[in-house]
């Protein structure tokens, strides 16, 4: 297990009980602030999506993206606020995504909650991003049973990470290329069916018959390393052999395929540590057909299976407050000279 940046060796007075953290989220393009009491109960959790400001170009640019969490990021901190019934004075911490994530739009999340943290008298706190999405499961079901296997999917990751209990984590496998997000939204594009790729692809598959194209399943049966860029261009290839193909077929047949592998890999993943539960994290576990077969799968192997709602599988505040609480309980506050990591890698293969 590898400590976040800020925490080596440090030890602190943990939060009491009923405490409140202010968490804040600003790693790519989602500006989002949310306040949670001990780690479990979300008392208010704003995000201001910035997917039309995107949406012209086809995926996220990285100064756009600081720009706008620049302007949007007091006006949401001020409405988690007023949601949550409390004020600044009310705050027991805040915590901020350090990373990884782009490094403008970073900046903005962690410099002002070092300056929430500096008005307020209270301790500043560093999360890492994919931990973060490790505690979306456990923000919604507290009582998820360790040791715990959570199949982390979003635009820029693909793993599979044990948790053996709070902060500590062994990398099982990860995308050796493209993660699914990533391949999710190069095919919409390739499809014309715009940005974002997830929900796009999504929708178009309802109208699909996902065995229509027999798409390849990249290592199906080779360890628990995933990788989705030969998918991709077979997608491609496909496409332009065979126009006459449906749109909708197409996406539903690369979607299947998609998810296949990420479900078997899951489960052979649980199995192979004897995991009490398996859990799904990130913005593509959002993604219908993941989510049905994900706990299908679990059902037929007997093994406790978790989804987040669709709200916490995308980036948000709640659930960096979350890890950042458990991670003061352990550790005690960041330093304030801690920075914004875009490369931040928080697990250690197993």
């Amino acid at each position: 297990m590898t400590p976040a940046p800020g925490h080596e060796g440090r030890t602190g007075v943990p939060l009491k009980q009923g405490s409140l953290v202010l968490g804040i989220e600003t790693s790519c393009d989602e500006t989002a602030v949310a306040v949670v009491r001990d780690g479990t109960e979300v008392l208010s959790s704003v995000v201001s999506s910035q997917v039309d400001l995107h949406a012209r170009y086809g995926g996220v640019v990285p100064e756009v993206a600081s720009r706008a969490h620049t302007e949007l990021l007091v006006p949401v901190a001020a409405q988690a606020l007023v949601e949550a019934g409390v004020s600044g004075s009310d705050i027991d911490a805040v915590a901020a995504t350090t990373g990884p994530g782009l490094v403008g739009a970073l900046l903005v999340g962690v410099s002002a909650a070092k300056a929430f943290a500096l008005t307020w008298k209270v301790p500043f706190i560093s999360v890492n991003h994919l931990e973060a999405h490790l505690y979306a499961a456990l923000l919604e079901e507290p009582d998820l049973d360790f040791p715990l296997v959570v199949l982390i999917v979003s635009g820029g990751h693909t793993m599979l990470v044990e948790m053996l209990g709070h902060g500590e984590y062994v990398l099982l496998g990860e995308t050796l290329d493209d993660a699914a997000g990533e391949a999710f939204d190069k095919v919409a594009r390739f499809l014309g069916l715009g940005y974002p790729g997830g929900p796009a692809i999504d929708n178009a598959a309802l109208s699909g018959d996902p065995t229509a194209v027999a798409f390849p399943r990249a290592m199906l049966e080779d360890g628990l390393d995933f990788s989705f860029s030969g998918l991709k261009t077979a997608v491609v290839n496909h496409v332009r052999d065979h126009p006459e193909e449906t749109t909708e077929d197409v996406a539903a047949s690369f979607q299947a395929a998609v998810v296949e592998v990420l479900v078997a890999k899951a489960q052979r993943a649980g199995e192979q540590v004897g995991a009490r539960a398996l859990a799904l994290g990130g913005g593509v576990a959002a993604n219908s057909l993941l989510r049905e077969q994900f706990l299908g799968a679990c059902a037929d192997a007997g093994i406790q299976g978790f989804i987040p709602s669709r709200s916490m599988c995308t980036d948000n505040a709640a659930m960096i407050a979350a890890a950042g609480w458990y991670r003061h309980q352990r550790l005690g506050p960041s330093p304030l000279d801690v920075g914004a990591d875009p490369r931040d890698r928080l697990f250690n293969r197993a």
